[in-house]
């Protein structure tokens, strides 16, 4: 059926055609979606007619047996009567009826088969129109996410990233340089505190040797003045008694 093909083919529809083509992708999808409701509404009224065609046939061949079954038993009341013309004309109508009812099983026949592939197909129908609604979806969030990549990917093409990398390098290098000269200062400075520790052990020992050589020299100074001291009071005396004796020798020649 062509229109089935058709719906086939709108469902088999490649995402990357719709999108490569210059109308809106979500626009050409929803437009399939509402050409497949109305061809929906479409076949849902040609099922109902054909179903009411069908209704209408079946009653006309239930009257037309109902009339020849009436002609029928007029057949046998004129027979009973003794009118058997009257009773072949009534046989007559019967057959008419008859074959009036044979033609119109025929046709209703055909008018079932016709009812039940419509019903058929508009099932298929309703089925297509649910996966079509389904990958319109999916196809719409697709394409929208394409459109957002190639968005994404023309600013980040007219983005001048050479000189905004070549920025970050720079404030790379000017941070490890700060970094470098930070440890450089605290080993420096962690240098000078051990420098002072030795200095001043090494200062401490030198002030404790000259303290205690300031120490002999103090003692041995100590004697020698002393010893002095008294040696000048020895000759002190001499001269006194050197000076005595003169005057005694001085007051004797008096």
């Amino acid at each position: 059926m062509g229109l089935i093909e058709r719906i086939g083919r709108v469902i088999r529809a490649n995402l990357n055609s719709l999108i490569g083509q210059t109308e809106d992708p979500e626009r050409i999808l929803e437009q399939a979606v509402d050409d497949m409701q109305h061809d929906l509404i479409q076949m849902r009224q040609a099922v109902a007619q054909a179903i009411a065609s069908q209704k209408r046939t079946e009653r006309q061949a239930s009257q037309a047996e109902s009339t020849a079954q009436e002609w029928y038993n007029r057949a046998q009341l004129a027979l009973q009567k003794g009118e058997e013309n009257l009773a072949r004309e009534a046989l007559t109508r019967r057959q008419t009826h008859q074959q009036t009812a044979q033609a119109l099983q025929g046709q209703l026949g055909q008018q079932r088969e016709i009812v039940t592939k419509l019903k058929k197909d508009m099932k298929t129908l309703e089925s297509k129109i649910s996966e079509a609604k389904t990958k319109k979806d999916l196809y719409i969030a697709r394409a929208r996410s394409a459109q957002a990549s190639e968005k994404i990917n023309e600013m980040l093409g007219n983005l001048n990233t050479g000189g905004t990398l070549s920025a970050f390098e720079r404030m790379e290098d000017r941070v490890h340089e700060l970094e470098a000269r930070s440890e450089a200062i605290a080993e420096l400075s962690s240098g000078d505190e051990l420098e002072k520790k030795f200095n001043a052990l090494e200062s401490g020992s030198n002030i404790d040797t000259e303290l205690a050589s300031m120490k002999a020299n103090l003692g041995g100074t100590t004697a020698s003045a002393q010893l002095p001291s008294a040696q000048a009071g020895s000759g002190g005396n001499a001269e006194i008694e050197a000076e005595l004796e003169k005057l005694r020798s001085d007051l004797d020649k008096s």
